[in-house]
């Protein structure tokens, strides 16, 4: 079970974002509250934000809460649009940098909160599936996350916009192997999520979007998102859920 966050509003501080709330990601990466068996996130975080249009990522392999330089960059750096997610690493793949998410491609962002089960049996056929993405490096990290990020860069190229991009993945993939996904996209003006097998909650105010696997604190306008769902928001257009 891995955690993560999308936001969409005013500039804020990633600070703000990461950090802020009785149950911030910070604190779902070693007290979540809506485990699946596991109770720390700690093999790893990312946070990425967008810079002029094109998307700036910061990851590690390391818990979130042990790094004190990113606790302080995070302070200083405001962004308008962000993807942010704490790993917990599915036995038999590595805790290495390059399998924290989000992972970018152009400019788009993502994360996946779940597991491909008997992924060895369905890795040719999804990466046959992804087609030739050689030139993204994210496409190739040694985790079960990567081919359906691949999948999904194929999808958004070939014009399919970013809520229907990560449908077709779903699709794809549970038409192969049973799992848990829970995906999590941005291109940097609009947010889109899927549920199928873990928990989403949506938040939205005037003008802020936010998406977390578990809210971030205890107020009332947290709505849980039913499982197999697809959530999209974009400027003007508040949220909308739509089944899978």
């Amino acid at each position: 079970m891995c955690r993560h966050l999308g936001y969409m509003g005013p500039e804020r501080t990633l600070h703000s974002l990461v950090y802020d709330g009785e149950h911030s990601l910070e604190t779902q990466a070693y007290a979540p509250r809506m485990t699946q068996g596991n109770i720390l996130n700690a093999d790893g975080f990312g946070v990425g934000w967008y810079q002029d249009g094109a998307p700036v990522r910061f990851r590690r392999a390391q818990p979130l809460w042990t790094d004190q330089s990113f606790r302080e960059v995070a302070g200083a750096v405001r962004a308008s649009c962000v993807v942010a997610a704490i790993r917990s690493a599915t036995v038999g793949f590595p805790v290495d940098e390059s399998c924290a998410q989000p992972f970018r491609a152009g400019r788009w962002l993502f994360s996946h909160n779940g597991k491909v089960e008997g992924y060895g049996g369905v890795e040719a056929k999804l990466r046959e599936l992804a087609g030739d993405v050689a030139e993204v490096p994210d496409a190739r990290a040694p985790v079960d996350s990567a081919p359906l990020f691949a999948l999904a860069v194929r999808y958004w190229r070939d014009g399919l916009p970013l809520g229907d991009g990560l449908a077709a993945v779903v699709a794809a993939i549970t038409a192969l192997a049973p799992g848990r996904y829970n995906l999590l996209a941005s291109d940097g003006t609009s947010l889109a999520a899927t549920t199928w097998g873990d928990s989403l909650f949506a938040r939205e105010d005037a003008d802020t979007v936010l998406l977390a696997s578990e809210p971030l604190d205890g107020d009332a306008a947290w709505q849980a998102v039913p499982d197999r769902s697809l959530v999209t928001a974009g400027p003007g257009t508040g949220v909308r859920i739509d089944s899978l």
